[in-house]
């Protein structure tokens, strides 16, 4: 369910722009509601899970996605489509915190442990690989409502599995909730996603912007002293003293700066620029979606064999040579094509790194301490998403606008940044109307891509490097 849902809603993003309708602005909210609220959420997640119980917190989480996801799909306008991926996200949550503390808590050790957690990437993997495809099929011939509503009754039938199947767990010294943290991690992330999605720089004619930053900068130290003094903290720094646990929180953000940011732009890219029908691209993302499907058995093989400090770096390297493979596809001026081998690169490096972050991020802090840590891994996932949805969305505003000033004759400066949302949100008959003709809409399009591309590829190789140096030398020694 979570993986459908991550991967299937970008591809119906070209249609809820004309039928709701929705600004490329709100397009981009309806995606970061859903990280935002899923952020602020996961540490509370991890921390009530420790105290109340992982399959309690579990099947309240399922039931609340199937009620959120009925209220998406019922939704007639974007501002309640928002509010409805936010209370997804909340329950979101609670369901990705608690498998993956359930996970580390009913299989300790041993192959068990690594065929439980393979299993569980191969899963997630079906959502992600084939989420782009449902979603451009559900949306042509059954409506872009039924991305939604079909998780209303999987969350039925994972009701039943979650009861018969998940073990009761919890963490005996967890006694009290973290509220203070829980509330200046959400504002902070908040602040910082809203800031960067605005797209303005900060000045002193902008009294509101700079309201806002002193806020989320406030509340980020207020969260770092509130987590170092707490007895018992939902976000515990000390946990980043375990060299294994520092390495694969980079692993889990650098994912999520490069790869996960881009797949909700990559549709755009399908559709818009090279003017893909929605089941055409749906099948065109395949390629960057299902080597995660196939390649988390062999992650997690590799990890027993050589341990995180040679798989988590070797995944997220080969992530960045994916997006700088796609770039050069893109640059070449070719087809769609083109872009393929690049996203398969980036698919494989995904599904090197995402199961063994989240194995070796559970097994390097004590197993009481598995929603705590699943928690900050899923968090530092989920930061990193909402964050870089944001920067990448201004990224390829700011590469269309640059593209405009130089090669169209447009002087008003207004226009221009109206059609840069405009060709951002993948609607270039609304540029034709607008007076920009179609190759120069393209071009600037393709323009705003690359810059988002070579973001995504260093970002990922830098990642890497950071994840190589917190391993350090006993990181290659197998788990």
């Amino acid at each position: 369910m979570l993986g459908l849902e991550i991967s299937s809603v970008p591809s119906s993003l070209p249609t809820l722009e004309h039928v709701l309708p929705a600004d490329f602005r709100q397009l981009q909210w309806i995606m970061n509601a859903y990280t935002i609220a899923m952020t602020a959420s996961l540490m509370a997640a991890g921390a009530m899970a420790d105290r109340f119980g992982r399959k309690r917190l579990l099947m309240g989480g399922i039931g609340l996605f199937g009620v959120a996801s009925l209220a998406c799909g019922l939704a007639g306008s974007a501002p309640a489509l928002i509010a409805a991926r936010a209370l997804q996200g909340v329950s979101g949550a609670a369901m990705l915190a608690c498998q993956i503390a359930v996970l580390s808590h009913q299989f300790r050790d041993g192959p068990g442990r690594g065929r439980a957690f393979a299993w569980w990437g191969i899963v997630f993997g079906v959502g992600l690989g084939f989420g782009p495809l449902v979603g451009g099929l559900t949306v042509t011939f059954a409506g872009w409502e039924w991305v939604f509503l079909v998780h209303g009754i999987l969350a039925v039938a994972t009701l039943w599995l979650a009861h018969y199947g998940v073990v009761e767990s919890s963490d005996p010294h967890a006694v009290r909730i973290d509220l203070p943290g829980m509330a200046t991690l959400s504002l902070a992330v908040f602040c910082l996603v809203f800031l960067i999605t605005r797209g303005q720089g900060l000045g002193v004619d902008d009294p509101f912007g700079s309201a806002l930053a002193l806020l989320g900068a406030a509340s980020a130290l207020v969260f770092v002293a509130v987590e170092t003094r707490a007895a018992r903290p939902m976000f515990d720094f000390r946990a980043f003293r375990t060299r294994a646990f520092s390495g694969a929180i980079v692993g889990a953000a650098g994912m999520n700066f490069s790869f996960w940011p881009f797949v909700i732009y990559l549709p755009i890219q399908f559709q818009a620029g090279y003017g893909l029908n929605g089941v055409t691209a749906g099948l065109a993302l395949l390629a960057y979606t299902l080597p995660t499907l196939v390649v988390p058995s062999f992650a997690e093989g590799l990890l027993r064999r050589r341990g995180p400090g040679v798989v988590i770096p070797l995944g997220l390297f080969t992530i960045g040579l994916g997006f700088v493979a796609m770039r050069a596809g893109a640059a070449s001026g070719g087809s769609w094509w083109a872009l393929l081998p690049g996203c398969l690169l980036a698919g494989a490096g995904l599904g090197l790194t995402n199961t063994p972050v989240s194995n070796t991020a559970t097994a390097a802090l004590p197993a009481e301490r598995a929603g705590m840590a699943s928690g900050m891994d899923v968090s530092a996932r989920m930061i990193a998403l909402a964050l870089n949805i944001a920067v990448m969305g201004a990224l390829l505003l700011r590469g269309i606008r640059a593209s405009l000033a130089r090669v169209a004759p447009i002087r008003d400066g207004g226009l221009r940044e109206t059609l840069a949302e405009v060709i951002a949100a993948g609607d270039l008959a609304a540029a034709a109307a607008m007076g920009l003709g179609a190759d120069l809409a393209r071009k600037a399009l393709a323009e705003g891509f690359d810059g988002v591309m070579l973001y995504g590829a260093l970002c990922a190789l830098s990642a890497a490097t950071l994840s190589l140096l917190a391993f350090g030398r006993r990181g290659a020694v197998p788990a």
